[in-house]
This record gives structure tokens, C-alpha cells and sequence, in this order.
């Protein structure tokens, strides 16, 4: 019997190691075949282990967990991705689809939700938690009986804005991002600028409040 791959993504050793154990209890049949810190690190990763599902975290450094997914889903159409985060919003769960992630579970429940989670991604399902889902319809009601539904950031933005509002907002300069993402300066400085008239931002300090705002970095 085939078996299935996971690749663990989070900023935390101790998050990923639970996970793992999690797993190996639950199911010594599945593999743990990897683990990354970072963004960047899982799209390398999944790109060379090609993971039949991927554990992602959302707050990590360099890239966060949804433009990961995108990438990775990109690269590799067959892996599916599973959204483990701290993170409890409907705004959240709307970007984690967007992204084409196909389940979101919140840390806090992964012990009782991470195998069953893990069983419906790896067949193709789509997985929410009840708690999951109920923040969802809650925050959608409320909203829209406001008449305050607004448009997620990771729609507003494209990808490559998103990762250079990330990289800005952890404080990288002009030259760095433009290292990071292998673009002229001029092009970088040029995508700053057209964020910054898009979201109606003028400092980077504001963009900063944005990017923790939006759980595009950590406050």
C-alpha cells in the first residue's frame, strides 16, 4: 500500500513535533517526510518531496502560509494543503480558499480534528472544524447585516504584492526584497508605490499595520 506523504510547515519546532507525534500514534501507516520553517522552505521542499498533503501554519517569515500554498499548488497540482493556524476568522478562512487550500483547523483543536482532517484532504475532500464553520456564518451574517463585507487582501492584492508587502512590513529594504525576489530595485520601488496608491496607504509604517491587520505577519 501506498504510502501517504505529509509535509509539516510552521515557524515552531515544538508545533511540528507535536504534529508528528500526533500522526505517527495515529496512523503509523502515513509518512512524515518532511518539515519547513518557512514559506520559501516549504515551496522548496514540497517542489523536491512532492507530499500528497502538506500541513501549513499561516504566520511564518519570508512568505506566509497562503502565498506558500498558492505557489505550492502551482508547481505541484496532485498535493493538497491543510491549514493549521492560531487564526479565527471568516476573512482567514475566505483567503485559505482562495489560495486552494482544501481544509482549515485551528491548532487549538488538532488534537481531536488533525487525523480526520488530514483523511478527508488526502481523498480530495474539503475539511472545516464545526468551530470552523460557525465563525464563518457568524462573521458573514454580521457583515452583511452591517453592510460592511469588505474585499479580502489576498484578492485586493496579487502575489507578488502580497510578498512584497510581507517582506516591507518584516522591515526588508528596496535592496533586500529586490535580492529575495530576484527584481531590479526600480521594479521593486515601482510595486511599492502602486500598493501604497491601491490601498490608500502612505507610509510604510501604516503598511505595516495592514500587513498585522490582514495576518499577513505577526504583530
Amino acid at each position: 500500500m501506498k504510502k501517504t506523504r505529509i509535509l509539516l510547515v510552521d515557524d515552531h519546532h515544538v508545533v511540528r513535533r507535536g504534529v508528528a507525534g500526533v500522526i505517527g500514534d495515529a496512523r503509523p501507516e502515513w509518512e512524515v517526510c518532511g518539515e519547513a520553517s518557512t514559506g520559501r522552505e516549504a515551496v522548496a521542499a514540497a517542489a523536491s518531496l512532492k507530499p500528497d498533503v502538506v500541513v501549513m501554519d499561516i504566520s511564518m517569515p519570508d512568505m506566509n502560509g497562503l502565498e506558500a500554498t498558492r505557489e505550492i499548488l502551482k508547481n505541484n497540482p496532485g498535493t493538497e494543503v491543510l491549514i493549521l493556524s492560531v487564526h479565527e476568522s471568516d476573512q482567514i478562512v475566505h483567503d485559505v480558499l482562495a489560495a486552494g487550500a482544501r481544509g482549515y483547523i485551528l491548532k487549538q483543536d488538532a488534537g481531536t480534528d488533525l487525523i480526520a482532517a488530514l483523511e478527508a484532504v488526502r481523498l480530495h475532500r474539503l475539511f472545516f472544524t464545526a468551530r470552523v464553520s460557525e465563525v464563518v456564518l457568524s462573521g458573514y451574517l454580521g457583515r452583511a447585516a452591517a453592510g460592511t463585507l469588505p474585499d479580502a487582501p489576498f484578492s485586493r492584492l496579487s502575489p507578488r504584492e502580497l510578498q512584497i508587502v510581507q517582506l516591507v512590513a518584516e522591515s526588508k529594504s528596496n535592496k533586500e526584497v529586490s535580492n529575495i525576489l530576484h527584481l531590479s530595485v526600480k521594479t521593486v520601488e515601482s510595486h511599492r508605490a502602486h500598493i501604497m496608491e491601491k490601498l490608500g496607504i502612505h507610509s510604510v509604517t501604516e503598511l505595516v499595520r495592514y500587513a498585522i491587520r490582514n495576518n499577513i505577519v505577526e504583530s
